[in-house]
């Protein structure tokens, strides 16, 4: 495989460029103490991040119209159970992924 000199430099760049934003908070915030509010609000982040992912794969939109994708929506309803049931993350993910690998597998 040859790998020209310039495409190197581009994936150390996008290395780069992705792991700073990523690294930089966790050194900066270590020392400091944040506020119970600040901690509070940040507490939420993961969930709507996992709210706007679910939200938009099981909402498609057509041209002009919005429709809900029924097989998506049938593999959300099981992870969701599991999830508010057991509240444990790896259970909640393996649920998933066996839901929709079994409703893909079906249809």
């Amino acid at each position: 495989m040859n790998v020209n000199l310039t495409i190197l430099f581009i994936i150390m760049g996008c290395a780069i460029v992705t792991i700073i934003p990523r690294i930089t908070p966790f050194i900066l915030i270590r020392n400091i103490k944040l506020p119970k509010i600040i901690i509070k609000w940040l507490s939420f982040i993961p969930v709507c991040i996992f709210t706007a992912l679910i939200v938009d794969s099981f909402i498609v939109q057509e041209g002009s119209i919005i429709s809900i994708d029924w097989f998506v929506l049938a593999a959300i309803l099981p992870t969701l159970i599991v999830a508010i049931w057991t509240k444990s993350l790896s259970l909640t993910v393996i649920v998933g992924i066996l839901s929709m690998a079994a409703i893909r597998l079906l249809f």
